[in-house]
C-alpha cells in the first residue's frame, strides 16, 4: 500500500450479508418495498428449512441477464431469504410466457439434491431405497390449450430436439431434430392426455414432460403433435393467423339468458383470454410431486438419528397443485360453458 490510500471497510459483518445478497438486484429494485415483498411471499405456496414452492405468473422471466432485470431468481434474493442469510436458488426452469409451480432450494444440500433430481442424466441410485422411491415418483404435469385437437387422444412423443439460429444471427429456436446426423440434438419425451372435446377449434391437453429441454412442451405441441399452444406466436404463428378466436360471448348456451359477464362495448376485461385479440401463452405447470427433501437430507447423509419428530411422521413425497392465472381461467370458464 501506498502513503494516502483509501480503504473501505464494512461497518458491520451483517451490513456486508445484506449488500451480498442485493448484489444481484438492478439499482430500481435494489430495495424491495412492503407491498412487493408481500405480493412475491403471496406467491409462495410452500416453505420449510430445505425448499420454496411458488406459483409464477406468467410474463415473469425465471433468470435474468444484462437486459433482464426482475427476473424471479433476482426478486427471490432480495425479499424471500426470510430468517436465512442468502435467498433461495432455482432448481428448474419454466418459460417466462408460462406459469405455475417453480421450486427453489435454500441450502447448499438441497440445492445440491434438486439439481440432480432434475438432471435428465441421473447417475446411480443411492443406498437409501426410500429416497429411490421418492425420486422414481417425481414428476410434473402441465395443463394446456391448444388449437386444435390431436389425432389419438393419449400417447407418448418422442421427438428430439435442436437448436437453431435465425437469418439475424441472434435469435434462437428450437425445431425438431431432422435425425441425419449432421446437426447435435437432445432427446425429448412427452407423455400427453386430451382433458375434453374440442370446442371452438380448441382443446385442453395434459402434458408431462419426461425430460427437461428448453421449450420442449411448445415445439412438441406445435411440430409433433400440429396443435400449438394459444398465445404461443414463436412456435404457431401460421396456425394463428388462420385460426377463428371464439366470438364474443353474450349469451349463455344453456340457458339463452344474457351472460353474466357481459361487458361494455370496447372494454377488454377478457385481457389475455381466447377472447382476446392477443392471448397469453395458455401453458401452466399445475401438478409437482417430488421428495420430501427435508426429510431425505438426514437420511442420504447417513444421520438418520439427527432426523426430529417433526419430520419422521411427514411423508416422503411432496404434491403441490397450483391454480391457473387469471386469463386461463376465463378461457377454461367460457369453454366449459359450451359443454351442455
Amino acid at each position: 500500500m501506498e502513503v494516502g490510500a483509501r480503504v473501505w471497510v464494512p461497518v458491520s459483518i451483517a451490513e456486508t450479508r445484506v449488500s451480498r445478497r442485493f448484489d444481484c438486484i438492478p439499482s430500481g429494485t435494489l430495495h424491495p418495498n412492503a407491498d412487493e415483498i408481500d405480493y412475491l411471499r403471496r406467491l409462495v405456496k410452500y416453505k420449510d428449512y430445505a425448499i420454496l414452492v411458488l406459483n409464477k405468473p406468467p410474463k415473469l422471466p425465471v433468470k435474468g441477464s444484462l437486459p433482464v432485470h426482475n427476473s424471479m431468481d433476482a426478486l427471490a434474493a432480495a425479499a424471500l431469504s426470510y430468517d436465512y442469510d442468502e435467498g433461495p436458488k432455482l432448481v428448474h426452469r419454466l418459460d417466462r410466457e408460462s406459469s405455475g409451480l417453480l421450486l427453489m432450494g435454500r441450502t447448499k444440500e438441497s440445492i445440491s439434491h434438486l439439481h440432480w433430481l432434475f438432471n435428465d442424466i441421473n447417475p446411480a441410485k443411492s443406498s437409501c431405497k426410500a429416497w429411490n422411491d421418492a425420486c422414481d415418483a417425481k414428476f410434473q404435469r402441465y395443463w394446456a390449450l391448444v388449437i386444435g385437437t390431436p389425432k389419438e387422444n393419449e400417447g407418448l412423443i418422442r421427438s428430439p430436439l435442436s437448436k437453431i439460429l435465425l437469418d439475424d444471427g441472434k435469435t434462437e429456436r428450437v425445431i425438431l431434430a431432422q435425425n441425419v446426423g449432421l446437426e447435435p440434438s437432445q432427446e425429448a419425451v412427452t407423455e400427453y392426455r386430451v382433458l375434453g372435446p374440442m370446442i371452438n377449434g380448441c382443446s385442453w391437453v395434459e402434458l408431462r414432460p419426461l425430460t427437461s429441454r428448453k421449450h420442449q412442451l411448445r415445439v412438441h405441441c406445435a411440430e409433433a403433435l400440429g396443435t400449438p399452444i394459444v398465445g404461443d406466436y414463436k412456435y404457431g404463428w401460421f396456425v394463428h393467423r388462420q385460426w377463428k378466436q371464439m366470438p364474443r360471448v353474450d349469451i349463455e348456451p344453456r340457458t339463452g339468458k344474457p351472460y353474466k359477464l357481459r361487458r361494455p362495448e370496447g372494454l377488454d376485461v377478457q385481457k389475455g383470454s381466447v377472447l382476446s385479440k392477443v392471448p397469453l401463452v395458455h401453458l401452466h405447470c399445475r401438478e409437482l410431486v417430488l421428495p420430501n427433501i427435508a426429510k431425505s437430507l438426514p437420511l442420504l447423509s447417513n444421520n438418520a438419528e439427527t432426523l426430529s419428530p417433526g419430520l419422521s411422521g411427514k411423508p416422503d413425497l411432496l404434491r403441490f397443485v397450483a391454480s391457473m392465472p387469471k386469463h386461463m381461467k376465463i378461457s377454461w370458464n367460457l369453454m366449459s360453458s359450451y359443454l351442455v
